[in-house]
């Protein structure tokens, strides 16, 4: 980066970037973070102040009420939730109809998440499993939005009505080395990206074998009678779902 060439002292300002399409194709992208600097600092380099300029006057031009709130700190994302410490696990917000499954991954707190995707921050090998599932993604298939004819994955919508399993500690570590094992035959397939790797015509047959183990294992912890198909696996979900807010509602 010509930037660091100029200085070599400033690296920390410099963060890897992941939306949807980088995370998705494993496209390079870097970003200024400068969220825990001083913006009087910041703007004693000229490179950094002409961008914050720019920045501040497209907000103020904006109008909106975050906008103009986001002009009195032009060095920063206007939405900030990007974690400080640990790993998250990056699911795009959208996504190919055609992938059996959603791609999902974990990454360092030091790489910034964009808009484009959706994270959850100290996920573990458990909240991997269940999110790249068939059972989770059947679930959004059903009740996501669209974007033209893909899958827009959203929070509110997918996330947080999922029913989760019950799970004990022997059940929820069993999941995890399955898990484990999909991250690790993605390893064995370094020069394809993760959108190859999701393409129904070039999934290799070793991944599609482990996502298939990790989803008859996930299953079980629904019930032991393994499920049919998808429309069985849905019957189910929703008769769960209306169970835990019938459950929630006499809770209140």
């Amino acid at each position: 980066l010509a930037f660091l060439d100029k200085y070599p002292d400033k690296s920390k300002l410099i963060r890897k970037v992941v939306g949807s399409k980088e995370f998705l194709n494993s496209i390079e992208r870097w970003c200024f973070w400068l969220a825990d600097e001083s913006l009087e600092e910041l703007e004693k380099i000229p490179e950094i102040k002409n961008r914050l300029e720019k920045i501040k006057a497209l907000r103020i031009k904006a109008g909106h009420p975050a906008a103009l709130k986001g002009a009195e700190r032009p060095h920063t994302f206007l939405q900030l939730a990007q974690p400080k410490s640990g790993n998250y696990l990056i699911v795009p917000c959208v996504s190919s109809e055609r992938r059996r499954y959603v791609p999902v991954d974990f990454f360092s707190h030091e790489v910034i998440c964009t808009n484009l995707n959706q994270m959850v921050p100290n996920a573990t090998l458990y909240e991997f499993s269940i999110l790249t599932s068939e059972m989770h993604n059947d679930w959004m298939r059903t009740v996501a939005g669209r974007l033209e004819s893909r899958y827009r994955y959203s929070a509110t919508l997918v996330y947080n009505t999922f029913p989760w399993p019950e799970v004990n500690d022997e059940q929820k570590a069993n999941i995890q080395e399955l898990a484990e094992e999909v991250l690790l035959t993605r390893e064995d397939y370094p020069d394809m990206t993760l959108a190859q790797m999701y393409n129904p015509d070039t999934m290799p047959k070793p991944l599609l074998e482990a996502h298939q183990t990790l989803d008859k294992a996930v299953e079980k912890l629904y019930r032991d009678k393994p499920f049919e198909d998808a429309s069985e696996r849905l019957s189910f979900l929703f008769k769960r779902y209306e169970q835990l807010i019938a459950e929630e509602a006499a809770n209140a």
